[in-house]
């Protein structure tokens, strides 16, 4: 894994450090800056998945940031005052959050759309129908608006939460 540092109190940065030819994705206009031996290309990854980006609230396309000829360094930057999530992923392991919420990830990491089942949760929940969902394997990293409070529970515990303040889920 790559190391990284999240930096800044409301307006918050992710500054990742790359080996020679690591990558990261990431939306349009999340780079804020990085090092003259970084490239960027961009891609769509084919039309389901644009359409899906597309669906959720995000671009149809991604930029791919990758060090070339030694280590490089790239920071990503919240559009909004909040905090910066890191979420390890593992196969088979998957998070939905709320649509936008996807900042910049391992080009391993899968972001795709993820719709709301139940018609009660997607007209009064306060995110709709569609939210993102992040799988595959690497380390994703989420923009939250405002502060962060994280909670693990046990098997069968159970929380509510009020509309539009869920941020992720496993």
């Amino acid at each position: 894994m790559k190391k990284y540092e999240i930096k800044g109190d409301n307006l918050p940065v992710v500054i990742c450090e790359l080996a020679p030819g690591e990558s990261m994705i990431t939306e349009r206009g999340s780079m804020s800056w990085m090092t003259s031996n970084i490239t960027m290309e961009t891609s769509g990854g084919g039309m389901k998945k644009m359409l899906g980006r597309l669906a959720s609230g995000d671009s149809a396309f991604q930029n791919v940031y990758t060090a070339q000829g030694g280590d490089g360094s790239i920071a990503f930057a919240s559009s909004f005052p909040g905090t910066i999530k890191a979420i390890e992923l593992e196969p088979g392991k998957s998070v939905i959050v709320q649509k936008t919420a996807f900042l910049a990830s391992d080009p391993t990491v899968e972001l795709s759309i993820h719709f709301q089942k139940k018609i009660g949760k997607g007209l009064f929940g306060g995110e709709g129908f569609i939210m993102q969902k992040l799988s595959g394997s690497g380390t994703a990293f989420i923009e939250i608006s405002g502060a962060a409070i994280e909670y693990e529970l046990a098997a069968g515990q159970q929380m509510t939460v009020g509309t539009g303040h869920l941020v992720a889920m496993d």
